[in-house]
């Protein structure tokens, strides 16, 4: 696991603010209780309104991680995903997913090529840096009829679930008032056996998929 990729996910550094933000509530709650059993009750009165405060912060920090989980800083070209594919039968393939922090995962896919969708999110505020997250990874077929009747298989690489920051902000929109939502294009690629590709996100919010050398070749040889 690469801890300096971990640490420039917005939800690693929002939810770490969050655990210093509870430390501080609960020594202001210790503060509170010692407070109450002197009998100041004054003092306690003052403090009450802090802790409330800094409970307030740690609700709000914990509840912005969350919902940005699976989002990344976006760069002027930032790498996004590396795929390797291997063939099962025609029309089925085994493809193993590389992400830039090191993680891995193993998925299945239908049809002829892959294609990969994500999500920029940009601010209102051009002091914040725009997010992305990948939003699914699908299997496309080259023949139209296949694409209506075949097995269709889509993977969903959102992590935060219904609590996502997009769906926050199209069901409460006043809540995030400061999001500029722009969809990333998607794009695709032939499938072909032992191939390996690498896709990256432009700031724009557009995707580039390439494919090595090797599997260009193999894309380019005729059937």
């Amino acid at each position: 696991m690469d801890w300096t990729a971990l640490l420039r996910l917005p939800s690693t550094i929002l939810l770490i603010l969050a655990a210093i933000a509870m430390m501080f509530t609960l020594v202001q709650l210790v503060a509170l209780r010692q407070r109450l059993h002197d009998g100041r009750r004054l003092a306690a009165a003052l403090r009450a309104p802090l802790l409330l405060l800094a409970f307030a912060l740690t609700l709000v920090l914990a509840g912005a991680g969350v919902a940005l989980r699976g989002y990344r800083m976006l760069t002027e070209e930032t790498p996004v995903v590396e795929l390797d594919a291997r063939i099962l039968s025609p029309q089925r393939w085994a493809l193993t997913l590389h992400w830039p922090d090191g993680a891995t995962r193993e998925v299945s896919l239908a049809g002829d090529a892959w294609r990969v969708e994500a999500v920029v999110l940009k601010w209102k505020t051009p002091l914040l840096p725009p997010l992305y997250r990948l939003d699914r990874l699908s299997g496309r077929y080259d023949d139209p009829a296949d694409e209506a009747h075949a097995l269709r298989t889509v993977i969903d690489f959102r992590e935060a679930g219904q609590f996502d920051l997009l769906d926050l902000h199209k069901q409460y929109p006043r809540w995030v008032p400061d999001v500029d939502v722009l969809f990333g294009s998607g794009v695709y690629l032939p499938l072909v056996d032992q191939g390996h590709y690498s896709v990256s996100l432009m700031r724009t919010g557009a995707l580039v998929a390439r494919p090595d050398e090797a599997t260009q070749q193999k894309i380019a040889q005729p059937f």
